[in-house]
């Protein structure tokens, strides 16, 4: 555990592959990230940060060896996390929290012994980008997403406005020129049969 505690500290985290957009916006990025196989639990709640906090504990007990091989695995970034809201204010949204899984496992990563921790991969997909520093908590996500939002109605951009992801890239031990991304789904043509 040291080990990957300092891996977070101290080093770069192995991250998913993606291609940078040829048109960016003036505060925002434009990423097409590579179908690539993640770690991933779903938890629902009210609230965002505890459903992630549970849902990143999961995934941080699979890379520390709690998974069918009894092998760890490197810690990556960022701790994405898939937001499909409820249907109303008082209705509990779905967290998918995930870890991209390191380049060296791809092909064949430990298998979770925890049934509500799984495998998936994730095809390719587009999406908008708006990074910002500091501790993300629920309410620097929801502004940094209305930002967002509105930058590429600015733009006229179209988009998806759910879900949606945010992203973390560092240890909670990291105390400045912190990381931190809510991404927006391009919006996708209806495949024509």
């Amino acid at each position: 555990m040291l080990k990957m505690l300092g891996n977070a500290l101290f080093s770069k985290l192995q991250t998913p592959k993606f291609t940078p957009g040829a048109k960016q916006g003036e505060d925002y990025e434009v990423r097409t990230y590579h179908s690539a196989k993640w770690v991933s639990t779903t938890t629902t709640g009210l609230q965002w940060d505890p459903c992630i906090s549970t849902g990143f504990r999961k995934l941080f007990k699979y890379i520390q060896g709690t998974n069918q091989n009894n092998t760890s695995v490197e810690m990556t970034a960022p701790v994405a996390c898939l937001v499909e809201p409820g249907a109303g204010p008082a209705c509990e949204s779905s967290f998918t929290v995930s870890f991209y899984i390191p380049e060296e496992l791809q092909e064949n990563p430990p298998q979770p012994s925890d049934e509500t921790v799984f495998l998936e991969t994730k095809k390719e997909f587009t999406v908008y980008v708006r990074g910002y520093g500091g501790f993300s908590k629920e309410e620097s996500k929801r502004e940094n997403l209305l930002k967002l939002m509105e930058s590429l109605q600015r733009d006229g951009v179209p988009f998806q406005d759910q879900p949606y992801y945010t992203a973390g890239y560092d240890s909670p031990f990291k105390l400045t020129n912190r990381r931190n991304e809510v991404w927006i789904l391009k919006k996708t043509e209806p495949e024509q049969e």
